[in-house]
């Protein structure tokens, strides 16, 4: 089900080049750098050919769009097409108090921000990590100056300052049964959303790739990087395990299309325990 209804006045997008975005991991900037710092580090990469950036104009040009489909009831998924950067799924949690946009794309428009008002009016803006911020504070603007949450170990991440911008650390409720929790890990302030009503009162975790759902469903992965395979320590991992297996959760969603649809919250905990024994040697006799 999609979310196709204009809900009626909201602020129009400046397309003017007063920012940038980089082509490879779509993160704002306001000044165009010889190179985007988010992507030269060792979790992220640089292009062969070099940095590239681009603005709204240019991708509004190739004829992005935006759509926003129901994953479950009361939450959805919001994607760009064609994908912009990384190309993550934002997910966007809605409640009788609001909602918060997890994880915001690298675009947006003026009908991209009438389908996410149709869906509820946005409380908070917030990012897993800063591969995951996106164009944050140009949705921030365009939805009126919603409030952006970044976590303090990361802050020095942001390339594009704004007062929407407030940093947080530790746990966060944003809005009844929608909580903030740092994890650390893949960065030291990475962070999951844990949504207690999801998964029909069964719990959800918003894992983006602070915990990485695999291809097979039945595992997670913990990484420092994910282009260029760097493993966390098992000690890290089963950290960053024992940080969200207490909390109650039935299903979760990484940043992509990806889902572990139930027994999300023992698979995680399995999964942490056989990173930790491969980390530890324990099965160097199979290698």
């Amino acid at each position: 089900m999609s979310s196709e209804q204009n809900p009626g006045q909201h602020d129009s997008i400046d397309e003017s080049t007063d920012f940038w975005i980089c082509a490879t991991c779509a993160v704002e900037h306001s000044e165009r750098e010889a190179v985007c710092t988010i992507c030269a580090d060792e979790r992220q990469w640089v292009p062969r050919e070099g940095q590239r950036w681009t603005t709204l104009a240019e991708l509004r040009a190739s004829a992005t769009r935006v759509s926003v489909s129901e994953l479950e009831p009361d939450l959805f998924g919001i994607t760009s097409d064609p994908r912009v950067g990384i190309g993550q799924t934002s997910k966007l949690v809605r409640t009788d108090a609001g909602s918060v946009l997890w994880g915001p794309i690298g675009y947006v428009d003026d009908d991209a921000v009438a389908r996410v008002r149709a869906v509820g009016e946005v409380v908070a803006i917030v990012a897993s990590h800063p591969h995951m911020y996106g164009v944050q504070v140009e949705w921030s603007r365009a939805l009126g100056g919603v409030p952006v949450l970044v976590a303090e170990a990361d802050a020095h991440w942001v390339a594009r300052t704004d007062p929407a911008i407030t940093t947080w650390s530790g746990e966060r409720e944003l809005l009844p049964g929608v909580t903030l929790v740092q994890t650390g890990g893949h960065f030291p302030g990475s962070a999951v959303l844990h949504w207690a009503h999801g998964a029909s009162g069964r719990g959800v975790l918003l894992s983006s790739d602070s915990i990485f759902a695999n291809a097979d469903r039945v595992s997670v992965s913990f990484m420092r990087s994910f282009p260029n395979p760097l493993p966390l320590s098992g000690a890290v991992a089963e950290r960053v395990a024992s940080r969200v297996t207490a909390l109650e959760f039935d299903r979760l969603y990484g940043n992509f299309d990806t889902v572990i649809a139930t027994d999300a919250r023992a698979i995680v905990q399995r999964s942490a325990e056989r990173h930790a024994a491969w980390t530890r040697g324990d099965f160097d006799h199979l290698t």
